[in-house]
This record gives structure tokens, C-alpha cells and sequence, in this order.
């Protein structure tokens, strides 16, 4: 009873660091003019490092992409680890309800708040990520945040093209986050308008539950075959019954939609989301209508 209660303080802590972090520290911001927040207060939800739910994204997104073991081991190879040993500590950071106000009224191009929270939010974001891993180390607690190890790289994958050693939405996915949608976001509690992040401790945590059991069911496409709205707010075409083209996606997002950017806001980043607003899943679950 004693373990069980010590493991259940262990994630308020970590829960607590997170969201402390958010609402307190200077790094949350897009840096503009009133010095607006880059994220609302997030949610949190951990995996176990031995979950099968790890060694099946190597088998459907490929054999590159790590368990938290795998990478555990690259980080710190002189320790004698195991992969019950680990937590997968993942969360959510919601776009403020300014910057989705904003960023709905756009067809085209991204608005300068969601434009700022895809560089300046990312970066608060690694801040954190390195912020968690600081505090856990200052405990005597080994951490990595897969995003910011010097191992992490972009593959391709034979089934989804774009991928890489490590999927911060599909380790939310795995710590009951979320499900993702017909345009590959992650429909979380707070919706679809959100970033992702994630660190794999060696600390034991119960994990959260997964409130689901298909990878898909939070889309109501996919669920209830409506919706569809995510498709009709692309500007290139990108999004249709068949899912997301990414080589469509791609070459909008990182040429025309930085160069605009760039020419229109002053500071270089790619950016779109328009798929992440004005759609029934932007802030929450959506609810299925008759």
C-alpha cells in the first residue's frame, strides 16, 4: 500500500512540475507585443516502459522507431536497466483560446499567434522537456527527452512516408491521451489545436489509462463516418477520405507557407494547423451527433 501511494505521489509531483512550468515560467510566450502565453494549461499521462504498445510502433511505424528502453539504453549505456524500471511521462499543451480564435478565421495562410506558437510555443516546449529532466536528475532520477537526444533523427517509413525515431503523439497515444484523426493530429481532451512532448524516466509510475481501443476513435470519420471537416479547412487539397498526403502537405508547409512567414511576421518557422481549428475536435472530444 506504502509503493502504491509513493508511485501515485510520484505522478502529482511530476503532474505538478508540468503545469507549474506552463502557468509560471517566462518561456511560455510567443514573444509578441503584449507577451501572450504560448499554452494553456496542459494535461499529463505516463506509460510504462514495458508497455507492447511500444515494440508494435516499431513494427507499424517501423523497426527504427525506439522503445523508451532502446533509447534509455543509447543515453545511458553503462546502467543495467529494464524496461518495467521506466515511465513514459507525456503531455499536452492546448493553444490558448486567442490564438484558435485567431487561427479559425484563416483559410490560407496561418495567423501570426499560431505562426508564433510553432516556433517560440516549440521552444518553450524544449524548455520544459529539459526543465522535467533537470528536476527528476536533481532527485537522483535518470531521464531523457527523446526529442532534444543527439540520437534523434527523421526516417522514412515504408507505410507513412515522413517519420522518425521517436513520435511525441504516438507516446501520448500509448499514455492515454489521445486518438489521433483523419489528418494524423492527436484528438486529445483539449482537442486537436495542441503540441506534444514527452520524457522517458527511470522512475515507476501506474500508468494512465487508455480509454480506448482504437487508434481512431476520437475522429468522428472514422467512427461515425461524418465530419470531414479537417479536409474542406486544407488549402492544398492534402486531406481527403484517404487520409493525409504528406508529400501535399510538406512542400505547402515548409516552402510556401515559410516563406509567407518570414515575409509577413519577421521571423522564419513553417507552419499551417488550419486542419487543427475551426473543426468539431479543435478543443475536446467531439461528441457524435444523430
Amino acid at each position: 500500500m506504502q509503493k502504491n501511494a509513493a508511485f501515485k505521489d510520484a505522478a502529482l509531483w511530476i503532474e505538478a512540475v508540468i503545469k507549474d512550468f506552463i502557468s509560471q515560467s517566462p518561456e511560455n510566450t510567443l514573444k509578441n507585443q503584449a507577451n501572450d502565453k504560448a499554452f494553456d494549461t496542459p494535461v499529463v499521462g505516463f506509460s510504462r516502459g514495458d508497455d507492447p504498445i511500444y515494440q508494435a510502433f516499431k513494427e507499424h511505424v517501423g523497426p527504427f522507431h525506439w522503445t523508451p528502453l532502446e533509447l534509455f539504453n543509447l543515453t545511458f549505456p553503462e546502467m543495467k536497466t529494464e524496461a518495467r524500471e521506466l515511465t513514459v511521462i507525456s503531455w499536452i499543451l492546448p493553444q490558448t483560446a486567442k490564438t484558435k480564435a485567431e487561427h479559425k478565421k484563416e483559410t490560407t495562410y496561418p495567423s501570426e499567434s499560431w505562426a508564433r506558437a510553432r516556433k517560440f510555443g516549440e521552444e518553450a516546449n524544449e524548455h520544459l522537456r529539459r526543465h522535467i529532466v533537470e528536476t527528476l536528475n536533481s532527485r537522483g532520477i535518470e531521464a531523457v527527452a527523446p526529442a532534444l537526444s543527439k540520437e534523434w533523427a527523421r526516417k522514412m517509413s515504408e507505410r507513412y512516408l515522413y517519420a522518425s525515431t521517436w513520435s511525441e503523439r504516438h507516446a501520448a497515444y500509448a499514455s492515454g491521451l489521445g486518438t489521433f484523426g483523419l489528418c494524423d493530429g492527436l484528438i486529445t481532451p483539449l482537442g486537436k489545436a495542441v503540441r506534444c512532448g514527452s520524457v522517458i524516466a527511470r522512475i515507476q509510475i501506474p500508468p494512465t489509462l487508455r480509454p480506448y481501443k482504437d487508434h481512431h476513435e476520437y475522429c468522428l470519420f472514422f467512427s461515425r463516418g461524418t465530419c470531414k471537416k479537417c479536409i474542406e479547412r486544407c488549402p492544398v487539397g492534402a486531406l481527403s477520405e484517404h487520409g493525409h498526403d504528406k508529400l501535399k502537405c510538406g512542400a505547402y508547409v515548409e516552402v510556401e507557407m515559410k516563406e509567407y512567414v518570414t515575409s509577413h511576421f519577421g521571423f522564419q518557422t513553417y507552419a499551417c494547423g488550419l486542419c487543427q481549428t475551426g473543426v468539431p475536435c479543435e478543443s475536446g472530444i467531439p461528441i457524435p451527433t444523430a
